[in-house]
């Protein structure tokens, strides 16, 4: 209906609109309408709706179907090269097409509010540093996820590779980052090449992760107040590594698109690769937090396994798990085991999820004091003793 001045095209049986007239359509028989719009971005960094309609008219009958597509502006990254250090602000989202790789040495700053969406085939690989300067405000946090927004895919897991920090990587920081619907959505090899670890997070959410959340081979991460949920292994930390778990949350429910049917925590000092077993020396303390999944027939949702006489190291001071056959050998204290944390709001048909604590759940008060004074809200936790998890509540 909007004519030669539409953003839609329209083709009917090899007829091109924007109309067609005199068409005549044997009994048992159909015509095709072909429709295609092409949305031409403009300044606003908010998305835009383009809207027209079709009318046919048939043996005295008129109907009307109508049409509606969204466009939005945005920087397209194709095989984007951080061959310098850079800074990217919220001006308008990031479309990431091929890859996107930090250089060694590189720095790529990414400040609050940024939102990425990534194609199903393009990794973000950092040989350099990642660092992410999200807020606890919604609209500040720095959202990474795939491109696709229509249902159902935009609830998928596996949508896109998720971000690799490679042997040569350091100093990487992500305050207040969202990642979600990844196929690995940290993912770090070797230790760091400095004291630092290699990754630090703070206050972040990874979610619904096809193969794991973190996976890590002989590498460092330090992570606070972060809620890991919802992946197919959630921690998978692998031949050892340096690793500091306060106030996470790590949960699984099986779903519609993933079954949780692996420990949401799996911990070794070794790996093993063709019947090669090799070992290094492992340091991991977990700190407050809870160890949780439902569904899948699992009743030890921590796994902690040796080989070799390397260093090892791994301690658990006042967490709940869910866990029927506790790690041997193992120094640990103030653990609440096999009682249900009571999540806010849990409805896997919904795929609906609220992993904040309700009023009696028996994580509250239990935690020790660590000097962390905020939560994965940025709300204030107590000067006495402290909330499991990486919510207080309030």
């Amino acid at each position: 209906m909007g004519g030669n001045t539409s953003a839609y095209k329209i083709n009917v049986d090899g007829t091109p609109g924007p109309e067609a007239d005199n068409l005549e359509i044997n009994a048992n028989d159909s015509i095709y309408v072909f429709v295609q719009v092409n949305v031409n971005p403009n300044s606003d960094n908010l998305p835009f709706v383009i809207r027209d309609s079709i009318q046919i008219s048939y043996n005295g009958q008129s109907k009307l179907v109508q049409l509606e597509a969204w466009g939005q502006n945005a920087h397209f990254m194709v095989n984007k090269e951080i061959a310098a250090d850079e800074t990217w602000n919220n001006d308008l989202p990031y479309v990431i097409l091929g890859y996107l790789h930090v250089q060694s040495n590189k720095i790529l700053t990414i400040n609050k509010g940024c939102r990425f969406y990534v194609n199903a085939s393009a990794p973000i690989v950092i040989d350099g540093s990642l660092q992410v300067n999200g807020s606890k405000d919604s609209a500040d946090r720095v959202y990474f996820q795939g491109e696709r927004l229509d249902d159902p895919y935009k609830d998928f897991p596996a949508s896109w590779p998720g971000i690799f920090f490679n042997t040569g990587s350091s100093d990487n920081i992500l305050n207040y980052a969202v990642i979600k619907n990844s196929y690995q959505a940290i993912a770090a090899q070797d230790p760091s090449t400095n004291a630092s670890p290699k990754v630090i997070l703070n206050q972040c959410v990874i979610d619904n992760a096809y193969d794991a959340g973190i996976i890590t081979i002989n590498s460092s991460v330090q992570a606070t107040n972060c809620l890991i949920s919802n992946c197919g292994k959630n921690l998978y930390l692998l031949k050892g590594g340096n690793y500091q778990f306060v106030h996470c949350t790590v949960a699984s429910f099986s779903n519609n698109f993933i079954t949780h049917k692996d420990p949401v925590l799996t911990v070794t000092n070794y790996i093993t690769s063709n019947n090669v077993t090799t070992s290094s020396d492992l340091t991991a303390l977990f700190r407050n937090c809870i160890f949780w999944g439902d569904g899948g027939g699992l009743t030890d949702e921590v796994v902690v396994s040796k080989n070799g006489s390397t260093v090892f190291n791994v301690n658990f001071d006042y967490n709940l798990w869910k866990v029927q056959n506790a790690p041997t050998g193992i120094p640990t204290n103030g653990i609440i085991n096999n009682q249900d944390p009571l999540f806010d709001s849990i409805s896997t048909s919904k795929n609906y999820y609220i992993f904040r604590l309700k009023d009696n759940s028996p994580a509250i008060n239990k935690g020790t004091t660590t000097g962390i004074t905020i939560d994965l809200d940025g709300n204030n936790r107590p000067v006495g003793l402290p909330d499991l998890g990486c919510f207080e509540k309030q």
